[in-house]
């Protein structure tokens, strides 16, 4: 099955990074190329699979780069591509954002509760 062509420019932005670890990723990316370990001790409650698979998806998207070092231990370090830095200087101003409204939207989430829904449930 053929994928339908993007919408506009943040619906293509958003099927290359969407999801809850992809920006977190490439965000630690951007601080320096770290070895698989650091990265996952670094992006909190990501499991190895997880990581493994999402750093595939960005990596098959260009955004990042691994490198294999051939040594004993082994040795695999992941950085940023060109293109994927271009993305990280417009996810600056998303965490700012974030930073700015943090308390804000902690609220809103407890607000709305385990279900994710505010209010009570309809009859």
């Amino acid at each position: 099955m053929q994928r339908q062509s993007y919408t506009c420019g943040l619906d293509a932005a958003i099927d290359v990074m969407g999801g809850k670890w992809k920006g977190l990723i490439l965000f630690w990316l951007g601080e320096g190329p770290p070895r698989f370990g650091e990265l996952r001790r670094t992006v909190t409650g990501i499991s190895e699979r997880m990581l493994t698979l999402q750093l595939r998806e960005l990596e098959a998207s260009g955004l990042v780069h691994r490198e294999v070092h051939h040594q004993v231990p082994p040795k695999v370090e992941y950085s940023l591509t060109e293109f994927g830095h271009s993305l990280i200087e417009v996810l600056g101003p998303l965490g700012q954002w974030g930073e700015e409204n943090m308390e804000r939207l902690e609220a809103s989430r407890e607000a709305r509760g385990p279900a994710g829904v505010s209010g009570s449930a309809a009859p």
